[in-house]
């Protein structure tokens, strides 16, 4: 089948790692029960596959990998399905033992940039008619992470603020349209004017970076790290939340303690839903 794969490692042109071209069909593991193929009708890009390109999160040996995190498709019965691209679960207290350690797709088993993908059958949810297939495989990784980030994670409810930081993304997009949805007064940050525009335009109310805020937030969704985390930690209320679902220009420092402990602030890691 034809795919779009690692073929070698790239730290710092990751593309030159990318190669698209015929691998072997998808097929269930051996070794597991309640898998099934998925033809694939469209499959999403996520910074996720330049990463895998880079060689972070894969070992050689495990080259070619299949990229792709997201897709939608149909099985051999014929169901229309969003694929969920988590497979197993973080050993936290209460994972029964002998639970497959967490991954996502492209990472241990080959991903969605191909003709068909192998995931376990509890992955497989129902698409929505009145979604097209685009709109369908574009929902896993962004929505998903952002709804969780914000509601489940983060706690926010009606009325709350909620501080984006670096407009323009998938996360950062779909945490937009969320939480402008959901009844929240969004604010979102990004060096990029028409990014801003845009912003607005989905009901956020946009700022340069670094911008005082008219009113502090009670959640902050971070995704940027290092370059916004000082104007996070300034920006959200006594005891508010900061959410980290990434870190795209590198761990903060200083890591402002001293602020998160006088303020009681909470900080939350929150990966995909």
């Amino acid at each position: 089948m034809l795919a779009a794969y690692v073929a070698r490692f790239s730290p710092d042109s990751p593309l030159d790692g990318l190669e698209v071209g015929q691998v072997p069909d998808a097929e269930a593991p051996s070794d597991r029960q309640g898998w099934e193929v998925v033809d694939v009708r469209a499959a999403a890009l996520n910074q996720h596959d330049l990463w895998s390109l880079r060689g972070v999160g894969l070992k050689e040996d495990q080259l070619p990998m299949v990229l792709g995190c997201d897709a939608a498709g149909v099985t051999a019965d014929g169901r229309e399905v969003i694929v969920h691209a988590v497979v197993g679960a973080l050993p936290t207290k209460g994972t029964p033992e002998g639970t497959e350690p967490r991954s996502i797709l492209s990472e241990r088993y080959p991903g969605t940039l191909a003709e068909q993908v192998a995931v376990p059958s509890t992955n497989l949810v129902d698409k929505p008619a009145w979604l097209t297939w685009q709109e369908a495989a574009c929902l896993p990784t962004a929505w998903l992470t952002a709804h969780r980030a914000i509601f489940r994670t983060g706690g926010a409810e009606h009325g709350d603020v909620l501080l984006v930081q670096g407009a323009g993304g998938g996360v950062a997009t779909a945490a937009i349209v969320l939480g402008v949805a959901a009844g929240l007064d969004v604010h979102v940050t990004s060096r990029s004017a028409e990014r801003r525009e845009r912003a607005q335009q989905m009901g956020a109310t946009a700022h340069e970076p670094g911008a005082r805020l008219p009113v502090r937030a009670d959640v902050v969704l971070e995704s940027v790290g290092k370059a916004t985390w000082q104007h996070s930690v300034a920006s959200v209320r006594a005891g508010g939340a900061i959410v980290v679902v990434g870190a795209t220009t590198g761990d903060p420092s200083p890591a402002s303690i001293t602020r998160i402990f006088f303020h009681e602030l909470r900080v939350l890691g929150s990966t995909m839903g």
